[in-house]
């Protein structure tokens, strides 16, 4: 037999054209689970705009609720956490909740990377983001919840709370 002769026949035009094929659904498989979970990872990380009057620190906080006689909601976070930027999502940047929350409380938000809040997290053995205290305005717990929560327990959360002359209802 002579080498320039195989015992392999050339590969058929059909079989060349499924190759081709399955190459380019491969292709788009992969590049439509990039763009899917680039789409995804942006979602997690997305939160926008609220419009309620956060306080500058817990300070402040106090200063405003003493004057006022408000309690104090705060609100630890993490520029980390993703179930705390669910939450500023899906419960903070919300129209309702925004009115009651700037109508009866004074609200601060805490990065607890922030060595400055040290004092705050051991005060309120907070271990876990997110977690939500509602104080009274000497900073007295009145409740408290670790972890996310959606619009309608955070309203469940206030409509159990009990303070004199501050009614909360949905």
């Amino acid at each position: 037999m002579n080498d320039s002769q195989s015992s392999v026949p050339p590969p058929s035009e059909s079989a060349l054209r499924s190759d081709r094929v399955a190459f380019n659904f491969w292709r788009w498989f992969w590049l439509s689970f990039l763009v899917a979970s680039l789409a995804y990872a942006w979602y997690c990380f997305y939160v926008p705009s609220n419009s309620i009057t956060w306080v500058a620190n817990y300070t402040s906080a106090r200063e405003k609720a003493a004057q006022s006689d408000k309690p104090i909601i705060l609100f630890f976070t993490g520029k980390w956490c993703v179930p705390c930027r669910i939450m500023k999502r899906t419960v903070w940047a919300d129209k309702q909740v925004a009115a009651l929350v700037n109508a009866r409380f004074v609200a601060v938000t805490i990065d607890v990377d922030d060595p400055s809040v040290a004092e705050t997290l051991s005060r309120y053995r907070v271990s876990s983001t997110p977690s939500t205290i509602i104080t009274d305005p000497q900073g007295q717990v009145l409740q408290q919840k670790d972890g996310g929560m959606g619009k309608a327990n955070f309203l469940k959360l206030l409509g159990e709370l009990k303070v004199p002359g501050t009614p909360i209802g949905p």
